[in-house]
């Protein structure tokens, strides 16, 4: 008897798992079908990126190849093929696309570049802060002191890593348009800053130098309280 229990237990569960493959096998195929045909579209994706990366990184050393040699014109026309290549070389190939046009003369098209650039939310953070720079650097010569300041006085503080460049160019735009008190905090502040590099510190340094000779020593405190 034990046996036909049995055998009728085992036909049931077969009856069982008979209708649920009816009711659900076929899911069960298309989700595998999916996997198998994700995997390999997910491959073939990492393999077009890789190609893709590849191709505009030999892109973009030839078109520094040519920047380097004075070919502007001709690495231009390969940083513009860079324009909707992956990963950061769009960013990159504008940055060194504006530094062409600030290299061959071109200063107010190569600070509208660098402006641009650093204004750019699809641009990652520090090439914005090293476009803001760039551009400030070129403009201190034609602009007043509160345009250089908008662009490089937010990269000023004690915890930001340009801060050195930034407060270097301020000091500089700030003496170039007489305000010999805010060179002077500037200047200081650089002094103080024991992570200031040695040739931003050279430079100042240059710049106090002339200050101090055109406008004589600081006030100290104690004489400006005097007064």
């Amino acid at each position: 008897m034990s046996d036909i229990f049995r055998e009728v237990d085992e036909d049931i569960r077969h009856e069982k798992y008979r209708r649920l493959w009816d009711r659900f096998g076929p899911w069960v195929i298309g989700v595998a079908v999916l996997i198998v045909v994700g995997t390999g579209g997910y491959r073939g994706w990492l393999y077009w990126h890789e190609q893709n990366a590849q191709q505009a990184g030999d892109t973009f050393l030839e078109a520094v190849s040519l920047s380097e040699a004075g070919n502007y014109a001709e690495a231009e026309k390969l940083f513009a093929e860079l324009n909707d290549a992956t990963g950061g070389y769009p960013a990159l190939a504008r940055m060194r696309s504006a530094t062409d046009l600030g290299n061959a003369g071109n200063i107010t098209e190569a600070v509208a570049a660098f402006d641009a650039l650093s204004r750019d939310s699809a641009v990652p953070e520090p090439l914005r802060d090293i476009a803001a720079l760039r551009a400030a650097y070129l403009a201190v010569d034609t602009e007043e002191y509160s345009a250089i300041a908008d662009r490089v006085e937010g990269l000023s503080a004690d915890e930001n890593p340009f801060r050195a460049g930034a407060r270097e160019i301020l000091a500089l735009s700030a003496w170039k348009s007489g305000d010999i008190e805010t060179a002077r905090r500037w200047i200081a502040d650089l002094d103080a800053d024991q992570e200031t590099p040695a040739d931003v510190s050279r430079r100042v340094g240059l710049l106090n130098d002339v200050i101090r000779a055109e406008y004589g020593d600081a006030p100290s405190e104690k004489g400006e309280a005097a007064q």
